[in-house]
C-alpha cells in the first residue's frame, strides 16, 4: 500500500469544489427503513430500528468544480469519484488500486445466445480477486478516520480476504468468521494475510451471530454487509464506472449475482446520484438478481410479490457468495428489482459450471462461480421475454475463477489413479 499522503495523491483525493479544497461531500446518514438521519464523524452500524444506514451528500456542492470532464485526469481507481465517497481525511485512505475493473465485449459467447451487445464487468481482476475490495477499502478507511482498532466480520470467503488485506494494509486487527466448508483459497488468504479466522459449523447467519456477540461484548466494529454504512459506497463505484465506460449511457440490463445484494442496492443509488448531478438521463438498466437453486430467497420473494424475504431453510449452493439464507437488504433489492422492471431467476449449479467453463473456452476468461451463474440465466431470460437480443446486457462477474479451482475441478475426472494427489491441498475442499 502506498503511504497514507501519497495513496491520497494517487488515489486523486483532493478535487476543488465550492472555491475549496474537499474530499467529500458527505452531508449526513440516512436510514433505509426508517429515514432517521445521523451526524458523520462517529462510528455506526444500524439504526436504533434495525435498518441499514446509507450516507446521503451534498450533491449541489459536489457540482461546484467537479464534472465528468474532471474524471479525465483523474486516477485510474474507485477514488476517482471521491466527492460522492465518504473519507474526510486523506490520510485516513486504505487503498491497493482498487476499482476501474475491465468492460469486455463477449462476442463469441453472446453470438451463441443470439445477444447482439454482451458485455462482461470483470470484477475479479481488483485486489483480492473480488469486488469485495471496493466495499471494504471504502469501509476500512473510514475505520482508520474514525478511530476503530478491531474490525470483524462474517462472510463466505471473499469479504473476509478483503476485510484481511485491508485491515492489514491499515495496520488494525481483522477476525473473520467463516463456515467451516469456506473454500481452501479462502482460508488460506485469511490466514496469510494476519486476520484472526474462526471456523464455524454452520451458514453465514450463524457466523454473524458470533460476530454479533463478540462485537457486544469487546468492542468489535461488526462490518458485515449492510450493517455499516460504507462498504455499500466503495460497491456503488461499479456503477459510476458503468456509466463513464459506456460513455455515459446506461446499459439496457444488468445480470448481477445476488447474495447480500451490496452491489445492486449500491448501484442502483450511484444511478440516482448521477442523474441528480445531471452526469446521466432517467434511463434505468433493468436490474435481475441471479440466485442459485438451492439458495434463492430474492427470487422466492420476487415471484410471491413480498417486500421481504424468508429466510431459506438447508441453504446450499457450490456458488458460496450466493448463500445467503436472508440478506439484510432484502426489502432494498426487491424494491430496486420491480422499481427497474427487472427480475429475478434461479439456476441450478450444474449449469452454473456448465456456462462458466464453455465461456472461458470461448471467451479465454474463467470467470467466478458467481459471474457464471449469470451466464446459465441467459437462455431463461431471453426465453421468457425478459431479455430480448438487440438489447445491451451487462453481466458482472464479481469475483476470479481462480478462487473456484475447487469447484471447477468438479468437472474434472482424474485421466490416472497415479495423480490422485495432484489435485490435493489447496484444490481440492478440506
Amino acid at each position: 500500500m502506498f503511504p497514507a499522503d501519497r495513496a491520497a495523491e494517487t488515489c486523486g483525493l483532493s478535487p476543488t469544489y465550492d472555491g475549496a479544497s474537499a474530499v467529500t461531500a458527505l452531508s449526513h446518514l440516512e436510514c433505509a427503513r426508517c429515514r432517521r438521519t445521523y451526524e458523520p464523524g462517529r462510528a455506526y452500524n444500524l439504526c436504533q430500528c434495525g435498518g441499514p444506514l446509507l450516507c446521503r451528500y451534498d450533491l449541489d456542492k459536489a457540482r461546484q468544480g467537479w464534472s465528468r470532464e474532471w474524471l479525465s485526469h483523474a486516477p485510474n481507481t474507485m477514488w476517482r469519484y471521491t466527492p460522492v465517497l465518504p473519507v474526510s481525511k486523506p490520510a485516513a485512505l486504505v487503498s491497493l488500486g482498487e476499482g476501474m475493473t475491465p468492460l469486455a465485449p463477449a462476442q463469441r459467447f453472446g453470438a451463441g445466445l443470439g445477444l447482439e451487445d454482451l458485455w462482461i464487468k470483470n470484477e475479479g481482476l481488483n485486489p483480492t480477486g473480488s469486488f469485495k475490495a471496493r466495499g471494504l477499502s471504502c469501509a476500512v478507511s473510514m475505520a482508520v478516520e474514525l478511530g476503530i482498532t478491531v474490525a470483524a466480520v462474517a462472510s463466505t470467503g471473499n469479504a473476509a480476504s478483503a476485510l484481511a488485506a485491508y485491515a492489514a494494509a491499515a495496520g488494525i486487527k481483522a477476525k473473520v468468521f467463516l463456515p467451516r466448508d469456506v473454500s481452501q483459497a479462502s482460508f488460506v488468504e485469511c490466514k496469510s494475510l494476519g486476520a484472526e479466522v474462526t471456523l464455524v459449523d454452520g451458514l453465514i447467519g450463524d457466523c454473524a451471530r458470533l460476530v454479533a456477540e463478540g462485537a457486544a461484548a469487546d468492542g468489535w466494529f461488526d462490518m458485515g454487509a449492510l450493517k455499516e454504512p460504507y462498504r455499500v459506497e466503495g460497491k456503488k463505484t461499479m456503477g459510476y464506472e458503468l456509466a463513464e465506460q459506456f460513455r455515459w449511457e446506461l446499459p439496457d440490463a444488468i445480470v448481477y449475482p445476488t447474495g447480500g445484494g451490496v452491489g445492486l442496492i449500491g448501484m442502483w443509488k450511484a444511478f440516482e446520484e448521477m442523474e441528480r448531478l445531471g452526469w446521466i438521463s432517467s434511463k434505468r438498466p433493468k436490474m435481475i438478481a441471479v440466485q442459485p437453486q438451492g439458495c434463492r430467497p430474492v427470487v422466492d420473494a420476487f415471484e410471491r410479490g413480498a417486500e421481504n424475504c424468508r429466510d431459506w431453510d438447508n441453504a446450499w449452493t457450490i456458488a458460496t457468495g450466493l448463500k445467503v439464507p436472508k440478506p439484510l437488504g432484502d426489502f432494498l433489492i426487491l424494491k430496486v428489482l420491480r422499481d427497474s422492471t427487472g427480475s429475478a431467476v434461479a439456476v441450478s449449479d450444474a449449469d452454473m459450471l456448465d456456462a462458466g467453463i464453455r465461456f472461458a473456452r470461448e471467451e479465454g476468461l474463467l470467470l467466478g462461480i458467481e459471474g457464471s451463474a449469470c451466464l446459465a440465466a441467459l437462455p431463461r431470460l431471453l426465453a421468457d421475454g425478459i431479455l430480448s437480443r438487440e438489447q445491451r446486457i451487462v453481466v458482472f462477474n464479481t469475483s476470479s475463477g481462480l478462487k473456484y479451482l475447487d469447484t471447477y475441478a468438479t468437472r474434472f475426472a482424474r485421466v490416472e489413479a497415479s495423480e490422485q494427489d495432484k489435485l490435493g491441498g489447496l484444490v481440492t475442499p478440506r
